[in-house]
């Protein structure tokens, strides 16, 4: 604790490591929470969020520049909320800014390409997804070199500078970008989907990116899939298993009913959480459901 607060210490082989964003270099990991069931609907906040982990197990690197960024943005916003006007000060703010967002625009351009493609054809009764980043420089990336769109992307931040003041934000980087994402069957936006359809395109995603992990970056990240059996069907919860099962992956399945963990024979591991314990299946009050794969 640190002033009342709890303060997250994060070790890495007995060391103090430098936050969170240094796990990304030894160890890859992607969840799911049945909060996420409605990524698809609700704001472009938490698609980013969640492109953003996608990338930073393909790219340990991106969460540097996203904080790099992210310090400049919120620099430049302090400066304008009170009102300085040192062109000199700003200028240099504005020129990091769009420096760094340039870098992160294009890591995320390039996972989802890169995932686009892994998860076109889905995962057996799992549907297809295809998928983009939309965003201001995204859109100018497509037409123009990355020096270019630096340069542009700084003068509308010179131009923007007392709407921004007023906004207390900015007008265009890859803070305003969004993950868009159509059923690669139908065409239709996943917004467009059913609930169920909207899940089973998540997790059809979230499985294409650890093919691609184990393809390309020589292994697969540690899976957190909370209530991921909840609203499956048979068919779809047997293939999910069988695909976590082959993928070499180590997956933790929570859910509050143990007979929608039922798979293939020796596919998994059962406990039961109870007192934040850890028991076999068998050996503990009915509670929360913890299944944990190291096929």
């Amino acid at each position: 604790m640190e002033g009342g607060r709890e303060r997250r210490v994060v070790r890495i082989d007995g060391r103090a490591a430098h936050g969170q964003a240094a796990l990304a270099g030894v160890l890859r990991a992607v969840w799911l929470t049945p909060a996420m069931d409605r990524l698809f609907i609700e704001g472009a906040d938490n698609r980013r969020r969640f492109l953003d982990r996608l990338v930073f197990a393909l790219d340990p690197e991106h969460a540097g520049r996203l904080a790099a960024y992210d310090r400049a943005l919120r620099e430049r916003a302090r400066l304008l909320r009170r009102g300085v006007r040192d062109d000199a000060w700003l200028a240099a703010l504005e020129a990091t800014m769009a420096g760094w967002a340039v870098a992160v625009a294009a890591a995320r351009r390039d996972a989802a390409a890169r995932l686009d493609a892994a998860c076109a054809d889905g995962v057996g009764p799992f549907p297809g997804a295809r998928l983009a980043v939309a965003g201001t420089v995204e859109a100018w990336l497509d037409e123009a070199a990355a020096v270019d769109v630096e340069e542009r992307l700084a003068a509308r931040l010179r131009g923007a500078r007392a709407t921004d003041a007023e906004a207390g934000g900015a007008v265009a980087g890859p803070h305003r970008s969004d993950l868009r994402a159509w059923h690669a069957g139908r065409g239709v936006p996943a917004a467009q989907g059913s609930t169920g359809e909207q899940k089973a395109m998540l997790i059809a995603i979230v499985l294409a990116h650890a093919r691609l992990l184990a393809d390309t970056a020589g292994g697969v990240p540690l899976l957190l899939l909370d209530e991921v059996a909840a609203h499956l069907d048979a068919e779809r919860r047997e293939a999910l298993f069988t695909t976590l099962a082959g993928l070499g992956t180590q997956a933790w399945l929570t859910g509050t009913d143990a007979a929608l963990f039922t798979g293939p024979p020796g596919w998994a591991q059962h406990f039961r959480v109870a007192d934040a314990t850890l028991y076999p299946l068998d050996g503990a009050p009915d509670t929360t459901t913890t299944t944990g794969n190291d096929a």
